[in-house]
Protein backbone atom coordinates (compact mmCIF):
# COMPACT_ATOMS: atom_id res chain seq x y z
CA UNK A 1 0.00 0.00 0.00
CA UNK A 2 1.24 3.52 -0.69
CA UNK A 3 0.57 5.08 2.72
CA UNK A 4 0.80 4.59 6.50
CA UNK A 5 -2.30 3.88 8.63
CA UNK A 6 -2.73 3.67 12.41
CA UNK A 7 -5.84 2.40 14.21
CA UNK A 8 -6.58 1.83 17.88
CA UNK A 9 -3.93 2.00 20.59
CA UNK A 10 -0.21 1.46 19.98
CA UNK A 11 2.79 2.33 22.17
CA UNK A 12 5.00 5.28 21.35
CA UNK A 13 7.92 3.03 20.31
CA UNK A 14 7.99 -0.34 18.58
CA UNK A 15 8.82 -3.43 20.65
CA UNK A 16 8.27 -1.70 23.97
CA UNK A 17 5.88 -2.49 26.82
CA UNK A 18 2.18 -1.93 26.28
CA UNK A 19 0.15 -3.06 29.29
CA UNK A 20 -3.50 -3.86 29.86
CA UNK A 21 -5.49 -2.24 32.69
CA UNK A 22 -4.70 -5.29 34.87
CA UNK A 23 -0.96 -4.78 34.35
CA UNK A 24 -0.34 -7.71 31.99
CA UNK A 25 1.22 -7.18 28.58
CA UNK A 26 -0.55 -7.02 25.28
CA UNK A 27 0.95 -9.44 22.74
CA UNK A 28 2.84 -7.75 19.91
CA UNK A 29 2.99 -9.27 16.40
CA UNK A 30 4.94 -8.09 13.36
CA UNK A 31 3.08 -9.00 10.14
CA UNK A 32 5.28 -8.43 7.14
CA UNK A 33 6.60 -9.57 3.79
CA UNK A 34 10.00 -10.30 2.26
CA UNK A 35 11.65 -11.35 5.50
CA UNK A 36 11.38 -8.01 7.34
CA UNK A 37 12.55 -6.14 4.23
CA UNK A 38 9.12 -5.50 2.71
CA UNK A 39 6.01 -3.72 3.90
CA UNK A 40 4.74 -4.58 7.37
CA UNK A 41 2.30 -3.75 10.11
CA UNK A 42 2.69 -4.20 13.86
CA UNK A 43 -0.36 -5.35 15.81
CA UNK A 44 -1.21 -5.66 19.49
CA UNK A 45 -3.37 -8.61 20.58
CA UNK A 46 -5.37 -9.15 23.71
CA UNK A 47 -4.02 -12.72 23.72
CA UNK A 48 -1.01 -14.46 22.14
CA UNK A 49 -1.81 -15.41 18.50
CA UNK A 50 0.06 -18.71 18.95
CA UNK A 51 -2.27 -20.74 21.20
CA UNK A 52 -3.72 -23.63 19.17
CA UNK A 53 -6.15 -26.06 20.81
CA UNK A 54 -6.15 -28.78 18.14
CA UNK A 55 -5.62 -29.66 14.50
CA UNK A 56 -7.77 -31.55 12.03
CA UNK A 57 -6.74 -33.31 8.85
CA UNK A 58 -5.97 -30.85 6.05
CA UNK A 59 -8.23 -30.58 3.02
CA UNK A 60 -6.59 -31.01 -0.43
CA UNK A 61 -6.63 -27.66 -2.20
CA UNK A 62 -4.96 -27.36 -5.58
CA UNK A 63 -5.78 -26.40 -9.15
CA UNK A 64 -5.52 -28.95 -11.96
CA UNK A 65 -4.86 -27.61 -15.43
CA UNK A 66 -5.59 -29.46 -18.66
CA UNK A 67 -2.82 -30.09 -21.17
CA UNK A 68 -3.48 -28.14 -24.37
CA UNK A 69 -0.88 -28.19 -27.11
CA UNK A 70 -2.70 -26.05 -29.66
CA UNK A 71 -2.89 -22.28 -29.99
CA UNK A 72 -6.27 -20.56 -30.18
CA UNK A 73 -8.23 -17.59 -28.90
CA UNK A 74 -10.82 -18.55 -26.30
CA UNK A 75 -14.06 -17.21 -24.91
CA UNK A 76 -15.27 -18.58 -21.55
CA UNK A 77 -18.85 -17.71 -20.59
CA UNK A 78 -18.34 -16.81 -16.97
CA UNK A 79 -21.97 -16.26 -16.05
CA UNK A 80 -22.54 -19.98 -16.64
CA UNK A 81 -20.54 -20.80 -13.50
CA UNK A 82 -22.99 -22.43 -11.11
CA UNK A 83 -23.72 -20.69 -7.79
CA UNK A 84 -22.83 -22.56 -4.64
CA UNK A 85 -20.54 -22.86 -1.67
CA UNK A 86 -19.04 -20.04 0.33
CA UNK A 87 -16.45 -17.45 -0.66
CA UNK A 88 -13.71 -20.10 -0.70
CA UNK A 89 -15.39 -23.44 -1.47
CA UNK A 90 -17.51 -21.86 -4.23
CA UNK A 91 -14.54 -20.87 -6.38
CA UNK A 92 -14.33 -22.15 -9.93
CA UNK A 93 -10.79 -21.76 -11.22
CA UNK A 94 -10.65 -20.73 -14.88
CA UNK A 95 -6.96 -20.37 -15.71
CA UNK A 96 -3.58 -19.67 -14.19
CA UNK A 97 0.17 -20.20 -14.09
CA UNK A 98 2.97 -20.08 -11.52
CA UNK A 99 2.45 -16.32 -10.97
CA UNK A 100 -1.31 -15.84 -10.86
CA UNK A 101 -4.60 -17.78 -10.76
CA UNK A 102 -8.02 -16.54 -11.88
CA UNK A 103 -11.27 -17.83 -10.43
CA UNK A 104 -14.96 -16.98 -10.47
CA UNK A 105 -17.21 -17.34 -7.45
CA UNK A 106 -20.96 -17.01 -6.96
CA UNK A 107 -21.23 -17.81 -3.23
CA UNK A 108 -24.51 -18.84 -1.63
CA UNK A 109 -23.37 -19.92 1.85
CA UNK A 110 -21.92 -17.98 4.80
CA UNK A 111 -18.38 -18.71 6.00
CA UNK A 112 -18.37 -20.76 9.22
CA UNK A 113 -14.59 -20.39 9.64
CA UNK A 114 -11.80 -17.89 9.04
CA UNK A 115 -9.39 -18.02 6.10
CA UNK A 116 -5.74 -17.14 5.64
CA UNK A 117 -3.96 -17.45 2.29
CA UNK A 118 -0.34 -18.06 3.24
CA UNK A 119 0.99 -18.12 -0.32
CA UNK A 120 -0.94 -15.53 -2.34
CA UNK A 121 -2.21 -11.98 -2.23
CA UNK A 122 -5.85 -11.89 -3.29
CA UNK A 123 -7.37 -9.11 -5.38
CA UNK A 124 -11.13 -9.66 -5.55
CA UNK A 125 -13.15 -7.73 -8.10
CA UNK A 126 -16.76 -7.43 -6.93
CA UNK A 127 -18.80 -7.71 -10.11
CA UNK A 128 -22.10 -7.79 -8.25
CA UNK A 129 -23.14 -7.70 -4.61
CA UNK A 130 -22.04 -5.95 -1.44
CA UNK A 131 -20.88 -6.74 2.05
CA UNK A 132 -18.08 -6.49 4.58
CA UNK A 133 -14.58 -7.92 4.62
CA UNK A 134 -13.86 -8.72 8.27
CA UNK A 135 -10.30 -8.92 9.57
CA UNK A 136 -8.39 -8.20 12.79
CA UNK A 137 -7.37 -4.88 11.21
CA UNK A 138 -11.04 -3.84 11.09
CA UNK A 139 -13.93 -3.92 8.65
CA UNK A 140 -13.75 -2.95 4.98
CA UNK A 141 -17.11 -2.36 3.34
CA UNK A 142 -17.40 -3.17 -0.37
CA UNK A 143 -19.94 -2.96 -3.18
CA UNK A 144 -20.17 -3.62 -6.91
CA UNK A 145 -17.19 -2.25 -8.82
CA UNK A 146 -14.75 -2.52 -5.92
CA UNK A 147 -11.37 -4.18 -5.96
CA UNK A 148 -10.76 -5.67 -2.50
CA UNK A 149 -7.12 -6.48 -1.78
CA UNK A 150 -6.22 -8.93 0.99
CA UNK A 151 -2.44 -9.31 1.42
CA UNK A 152 -1.22 -12.85 2.05
CA UNK A 153 -1.16 -14.21 5.63
CA UNK A 154 -3.98 -11.93 6.83
CA UNK A 155 -6.80 -13.81 8.54
CA UNK A 156 -10.20 -12.73 7.27
CA UNK A 157 -13.81 -13.61 6.59
CA UNK A 158 -16.32 -12.37 4.01
CA UNK A 159 -19.90 -11.43 4.84
CA UNK A 160 -22.32 -10.59 2.03
CA UNK A 161 -25.31 -8.35 2.66
CA UNK A 162 -28.18 -7.02 0.58
CA UNK A 163 -30.48 -8.87 -1.77
CA UNK A 164 -28.26 -9.19 -4.85
CA UNK A 165 -26.45 -12.44 -5.52
CA UNK A 166 -22.70 -11.73 -5.26
CA UNK A 167 -20.47 -12.43 -8.27
CA UNK A 168 -16.72 -12.22 -7.83
CA UNK A 169 -13.59 -12.35 -9.98
CA UNK A 170 -10.73 -13.57 -7.77
CA UNK A 171 -7.13 -12.88 -8.75
CA UNK A 172 -4.63 -14.86 -6.66
CA UNK A 173 -1.08 -13.53 -6.94
CA UNK A 174 1.96 -15.42 -5.68
CA UNK A 175 3.66 -12.08 -5.17
CA UNK A 176 2.74 -8.69 -3.73
CA UNK A 177 0.11 -6.68 -5.64
CA UNK A 178 0.75 -2.93 -5.68
CA UNK A 179 0.37 0.21 -7.82
CA UNK A 180 2.81 0.44 -10.74
CA UNK A 181 6.13 2.02 -9.89
CA UNK A 182 5.74 4.62 -12.66
CA UNK A 183 2.74 6.08 -10.78
CA UNK A 184 4.83 6.76 -7.64
CA UNK A 185 7.67 9.04 -6.63
CA UNK A 186 10.79 7.91 -4.79
CA UNK A 187 8.94 8.07 -1.46
CA UNK A 188 6.04 5.89 -2.66
CA UNK A 189 3.51 8.73 -2.95
CA UNK A 190 1.22 8.55 -5.98
CA UNK A 191 2.08 11.18 -8.60
CA UNK A 192 -0.15 13.85 -10.06
CA UNK A 193 -0.22 11.99 -13.39
CA UNK A 194 -1.40 8.76 -11.77
CA UNK A 195 -4.99 7.79 -12.73
CA UNK A 196 -5.88 7.59 -9.03
CA UNK A 197 -4.57 8.82 -5.67
CA UNK A 198 -4.46 7.79 -2.01
CA UNK A 199 -7.93 9.26 -1.43
CA UNK A 200 -9.34 6.49 -3.63
CA UNK A 201 -8.14 3.74 -1.27
CA UNK A 202 -10.37 2.72 1.63
CA UNK A 203 -8.46 1.05 4.48
CA UNK A 204 -10.35 -0.55 7.39
CA UNK A 205 -12.75 1.98 8.83
CA UNK A 206 -13.84 0.28 12.06
CA UNK A 207 -11.66 -1.70 14.47
CA UNK A 208 -13.77 -4.23 16.38
CA UNK A 209 -11.85 -6.01 19.16
CA UNK A 210 -13.12 -9.51 20.01
CA UNK A 211 -12.23 -10.85 23.47
CA UNK A 212 -13.55 -14.40 23.15
CA UNK A 213 -12.22 -17.81 24.18
CA UNK A 214 -13.25 -21.10 22.61
CA UNK A 215 -12.30 -22.95 19.42
CA UNK A 216 -11.96 -20.77 16.33
CA UNK A 217 -11.19 -22.56 13.07
CA UNK A 218 -8.74 -20.90 10.71
CA UNK A 219 -8.15 -22.60 7.36
CA UNK A 220 -4.70 -21.75 6.03
CA UNK A 221 -3.90 -22.31 2.35
CA UNK A 222 -0.36 -23.61 1.82
CA UNK A 223 1.38 -26.53 0.07
CA UNK A 224 -1.79 -27.41 -1.89
CA UNK A 225 -3.81 -27.98 1.29
CA UNK A 226 -6.19 -26.10 3.53
CA UNK A 227 -4.68 -26.66 6.96
CA UNK A 228 -7.31 -26.67 9.71
CA UNK A 229 -6.08 -25.03 12.92
CA UNK A 230 -8.37 -24.38 15.89
CA UNK A 231 -7.18 -21.40 17.96
CA UNK A 232 -8.11 -20.83 21.60
CA UNK A 233 -8.75 -17.10 21.11
CA UNK A 234 -10.76 -15.22 18.53
CA UNK A 235 -8.34 -14.14 15.75
CA UNK A 236 -9.84 -10.63 15.62
CA UNK A 237 -8.48 -9.46 18.97
CA UNK A 238 -6.35 -6.47 17.90
CA UNK A 239 -6.58 -3.45 20.19
CA UNK A 240 -4.40 -1.44 17.81
CA UNK A 241 -2.07 -1.65 14.85
CA UNK A 242 -0.07 0.53 12.49
CA UNK A 243 1.88 0.12 9.28
CA UNK A 244 1.59 -0.41 5.55
CA UNK A 245 0.16 -3.93 5.29
CA UNK A 246 -3.62 -4.19 5.64
CA UNK A 247 -6.69 -5.03 3.55
CA UNK A 248 -8.35 -2.26 1.57
CA UNK A 249 -10.91 -1.55 -1.13
CA UNK A 250 -10.80 0.80 -4.10
CA UNK A 251 -13.36 1.23 -6.86
CA UNK A 252 -12.91 0.77 -10.58
CA UNK A 253 -15.20 3.81 -10.83
CA UNK A 254 -12.45 5.95 -9.28
CA UNK A 255 -9.94 5.05 -12.00
CA UNK A 256 -9.56 8.13 -14.19
CA UNK A 257 -8.92 7.14 -17.82
CA UNK A 258 -6.09 8.70 -19.81
CA UNK A 259 -7.02 9.71 -23.35
CA UNK A 260 -5.15 11.09 -26.36
CA UNK A 261 -5.51 12.31 -29.94
CA UNK A 262 -4.91 8.79 -31.28
CA UNK A 263 -5.47 5.36 -29.74
CA UNK A 264 -3.34 4.67 -26.66
CA UNK A 265 -2.00 1.18 -25.85
CA UNK A 266 -3.27 -1.03 -23.01
CA UNK A 267 -0.59 0.01 -20.43
CA UNK A 268 -2.50 3.32 -20.28
CA UNK A 269 -5.21 1.41 -18.42
CA UNK A 270 -2.93 -0.29 -15.88
CA UNK A 271 -4.27 -0.27 -12.33
CA UNK A 272 -2.02 -2.73 -10.42
CA UNK A 273 0.91 -5.04 -10.97
CA UNK A 274 2.38 -8.24 -9.56
CA UNK A 275 5.29 -10.44 -10.54
CA UNK A 276 5.01 -11.18 -14.27
CA UNK A 277 1.48 -9.80 -14.68
CA UNK A 278 -0.53 -6.58 -14.62
CA UNK A 279 -4.16 -5.70 -13.88
CA UNK A 280 -5.83 -3.04 -16.05
CA UNK A 281 -9.19 -1.28 -15.73
CA UNK A 282 -11.21 -0.28 -18.78
CA UNK A 283 -13.80 2.33 -17.82
CA UNK A 284 -16.11 4.72 -19.69
CA UNK A 285 -13.98 7.34 -21.44
CA UNK A 286 -13.86 9.83 -24.28
CA UNK A 287 -12.59 8.51 -27.57
CA UNK A 288 -9.48 9.74 -29.36
CA UNK A 289 -9.94 13.22 -30.81
CA UNK A 290 -7.65 13.37 -33.85
CA UNK A 291 -9.96 14.11 -36.83
CA UNK A 292 -8.92 10.86 -38.52
CA UNK A 293 -8.64 8.75 -35.36
CA UNK A 294 -9.81 5.13 -35.29
CA UNK A 295 -11.12 4.57 -31.76
CA UNK A 296 -11.08 0.77 -31.74
CA UNK A 297 -7.83 -1.01 -30.84
CA UNK A 298 -5.55 -1.84 -33.73
CA UNK A 299 -4.76 -5.46 -34.54
CA UNK A 300 -1.87 -6.56 -32.37
CA UNK A 301 0.27 -9.59 -31.61
CA UNK A 302 1.07 -10.43 -28.01
CA UNK A 303 4.65 -11.60 -28.45
CA UNK A 304 5.50 -11.72 -24.74
CA UNK A 305 2.15 -11.98 -22.99
CA UNK A 306 -1.23 -13.67 -22.74
CA UNK A 307 -4.13 -11.20 -22.60
CA UNK A 308 -7.25 -11.90 -20.55
CA UNK A 309 -10.29 -9.63 -20.57
CA UNK A 310 -13.11 -10.04 -18.07
CA UNK A 311 -16.13 -8.10 -19.32
CA UNK A 312 -18.13 -6.35 -16.61
CA UNK A 313 -20.80 -4.30 -18.35
CA UNK A 314 -21.50 -1.83 -21.14
CA UNK A 315 -21.03 -1.71 -24.90
CA UNK A 316 -17.88 -3.63 -25.81
CA UNK A 317 -16.62 -1.63 -28.77
CA UNK A 318 -14.39 -4.19 -30.49
CA UNK A 319 -16.22 -7.47 -29.89
CA UNK A 320 -19.46 -9.20 -30.84
CA UNK A 321 -20.98 -12.15 -29.02
CA UNK A 322 -19.58 -10.93 -25.71
CA UNK A 323 -21.67 -10.31 -22.60
CA UNK A 324 -21.20 -9.54 -18.94
CA UNK A 325 -19.11 -12.18 -17.24
CA UNK A 326 -17.33 -13.25 -20.42
CA UNK A 327 -13.65 -14.17 -20.28
CA UNK A 328 -11.58 -13.86 -23.44
CA UNK A 329 -8.06 -15.24 -23.65
CA UNK A 330 -5.83 -14.02 -26.49
CA UNK A 331 -2.54 -15.90 -26.10
CA UNK A 332 0.89 -14.76 -27.16
CA UNK A 333 1.98 -15.81 -30.62
CA UNK A 334 -1.15 -14.99 -32.65
CA UNK A 335 -2.67 -11.65 -33.65
CA UNK A 336 -6.08 -10.45 -32.56
CA UNK A 337 -8.07 -7.26 -32.96
CA UNK A 338 -11.56 -5.88 -33.61
CA UNK A 339 -14.22 -8.10 -35.10
CA UNK A 340 -15.16 -7.32 -38.73
CA UNK A 341 -17.23 -4.16 -39.05
CA UNK A 342 -16.27 -2.80 -35.65
CA UNK A 343 -13.50 -0.50 -36.93
CA UNK A 344 -15.77 1.39 -39.33
CA UNK A 345 -18.56 1.40 -36.76
CA UNK A 346 -16.36 3.17 -34.22
CA UNK A 347 -15.27 6.07 -36.45
CA UNK A 348 -16.94 9.32 -35.47
CA UNK A 349 -18.16 8.12 -32.09
CA UNK A 350 -17.37 10.34 -29.12
CA UNK A 351 -16.91 7.82 -26.32
CA UNK A 352 -17.32 4.31 -24.99
CA UNK A 353 -19.43 3.03 -22.12
CA UNK A 354 -17.59 -0.26 -21.57
CA UNK A 355 -16.20 -1.58 -18.30
CA UNK A 356 -13.78 -4.50 -18.10
CA UNK A 357 -10.88 -5.90 -16.10
CA UNK A 358 -7.80 -7.01 -18.04
CA UNK A 359 -5.03 -9.28 -16.79
CA UNK A 360 -1.90 -9.52 -18.95
CA UNK A 361 0.53 -12.27 -17.96
CA UNK A 362 4.10 -12.57 -19.13
CA UNK A 363 4.14 -16.32 -18.87
CA UNK A 364 1.61 -18.58 -20.63
CA UNK A 365 -1.70 -19.32 -18.95
CA UNK A 366 -3.18 -22.78 -18.61
CA UNK A 367 -6.88 -23.57 -18.60
CA UNK A 368 -8.87 -25.76 -16.24
CA UNK A 369 -11.39 -28.46 -17.17
CA UNK A 370 -14.13 -26.28 -15.66
CA UNK A 371 -13.31 -23.45 -18.08
CA UNK A 372 -13.55 -25.73 -21.13
CA UNK A 373 -17.00 -26.87 -20.04
CA UNK A 374 -18.35 -23.31 -20.46
CA UNK A 375 -16.27 -22.31 -23.48
CA UNK A 376 -17.67 -20.83 -26.70
CA UNK A 377 -15.87 -23.17 -29.10
CA UNK A 378 -16.65 -21.03 -32.16
CA UNK A 379 -14.80 -17.96 -30.85
CA UNK A 380 -11.52 -18.74 -32.61
CA UNK A 381 -13.23 -18.52 -36.03
CA UNK A 382 -15.32 -15.44 -35.22
CA UNK A 383 -13.09 -13.06 -37.22
CA UNK A 384 -14.27 -14.55 -40.55
CA UNK A 385 -15.92 -11.67 -42.48
CA UNK A 386 -18.83 -13.79 -43.68
CA UNK A 387 -19.98 -14.15 -40.08
CA UNK A 388 -20.40 -10.36 -39.83
CA UNK A 389 -21.57 -9.36 -43.31
CA UNK A 390 -24.44 -7.31 -41.93
CA UNK A 391 -21.93 -4.82 -40.49
CA UNK A 392 -19.66 -4.44 -43.50
CA UNK A 393 -19.97 -1.10 -45.40
CA UNK A 394 -21.34 -1.16 -48.95
CA UNK A 395 -17.92 -0.28 -50.44
CA UNK A 396 -16.57 -3.54 -49.06
CA UNK A 397 -13.83 -1.93 -46.94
Amino acid sequence: MPFYVQMGNVPHKRHTQMRKPDGSLYSEEVIGAAGFSGIQSIAYHLHPPTVIERLEDPIPYSVDYVKLDYLRHRHVKGFEVAPGGDWLTGRTYIMGNDDVRLALCVPTDPMSYFFRNAVADEMVFVHEGEGVLQSPFGNVEFSAGDYVHVPRTITHRWEFTGDQQPRLLIIESFSEIHPPKRYRNEFGQLLENSPYCERDFRPPSELITHDEEGEFEVRIAKHNYLHRLFFRYHPFDFVGWDGYMYPYATSINDFEPITGRVHLPPPTHQHFEGRNFVICSFVPRLYDYHPDAIPTPYNHSNIDSDEVLYYVKGDFMSRKGISSGSFTLHPGGIAHGPHPGMVEASIGKKGTDEMAVMIDTFRPLRLTKASLEIEDEDYMLSWRPEMHSENLPSNGR
